[in-house]
């Protein structure tokens, strides 16, 4: 079933609390997805300074991992300037102005890279919104917009590297969480690998993922790349990408995957559920929307922030 969240915040000149709001909408909508939780978190960007988040599993040689990690890392010439393990995440900020796709592909090979970001940071795990907030402190996070999930595991391990968002691999900054399944997963990306991407798990999220990043980068806006995925991918779909600057959603025309949105002059916030949408603004009687079917936006925060 699993559940979808998203807020963005337009005028961002003082930070918001974007892990609390996030936490409130998860809880809402948990019971679609009591498996795992996930945070895709967005704070002002450093330039030429990028964070890795590593999903570190337990009874592996942790010590040993963080070593190769960080000689891998020397070998490209990033310098690293903090680092902290917690929980089953590894998470190192570093300066590099080298080819990031590159430095991408090449640590996959010493551990399970979940992101990489000028302004992202993923943090998922097992468990619900308010166990992740125990072990990450999710809820003093600070920042500008973000996206979350709720996982059932209906396909794969409960598992954190198996729970949502997924990172577009090899592209700094871009998230998505998903609802649905993509059912030309295979043929899509086979299209991809044959241009050089490189796919770190089987999920078809990331695939909507790598697909939206390698739009992006041709010159495609993010409103028109979401535009094609209903042109191109076939299955039932409801999902939410967040960039650098913006966030947007998609849904395919027959709209069996919910999605319901907020809109106010300060934030747009979707969810799978109203309910989350009321967690924002306890008592309050909102003046809520359903995305049509084969619908697609994005908003944009302010360039003052």
């Amino acid at each position: 079933m699993c559940g979808i969240a998203g807020i963005l915040y337009k005028d961002t000149v003082a930070k918001a609390d974007i892990g609390k709001a996030l936490i409130s909408m998860l809880d809402g909508c948990q019971h679609r997805g009591p498996d795992s939780t996930g945070f895709a978190l967005y704070h002002d960007a450093v330039p030429g300074q990028y964070r890795l988040r590593f999903i570190v599993d337990e009874g592996d040689d942790i010590a040993a991992a963080i070593d190769d990690i960080k000689e891998r890392l020397a070998e490209f010439q990033a310098q690293v300037i903090d680092e902290e393990l917690v929980g089953a995440g590894f998470r190192l900020d570093i300066r590099f102005d080298g080819d990031l796709q590159k430095l991408a592909y090449e640590m996959e090979h010493a551990a399970k890279l979940s992101s990489i970001g000028e302004s992202l940071d993923i943090i998922k795990d097992v468990g619900g919104a308010h166990d992740i907030d125990d072990v990450y402190s999710v809820a003093r996070f600070q920042g500008t917009h973000g996206i979350g999930h709720v996982r059932l595991a209906t396909e794969s391990d409960v598992a954190p590297e198996a729970s949502h968002p997924f990172w577009a691999t090899g592209f700094a900054d871009i998230a998505i969480v998903h609802n649905g399944q993509i059912t030309n997963y295979y043929k899509m990306r086979r299209r991809l690998e044959k241009r050089g991407y490189f796919f770190n798990t089987d999920n078809d999220s990331e695939l909507i993922a790598v697909y939206l990043a390698d739009k992006l980068k041709n010159g495609v806006t993010l409103k028109d790349a979401l535009k094609a995925t209903i042109e191109d991918m076939d299955g039932t779909f409801s999902f939410l990408v967040s960039t650098k600057d913006e966030i947007g959603y998609a849904k395919d025309r027959l709209a069996a995957k919910p999605m319901v949105k907020y809109e106010d002059d300060n934030i747009i916030a979707i969810a799978s559920e109203e309910v989350s949408l009321n967690k924002l603004f306890p008592g309050r009687a909102l003046d809520t929307s359903e995305p049509a079917p084969g619908t697609f936006n994005t908003w944009q925060r302010s360039i003052s922030a």
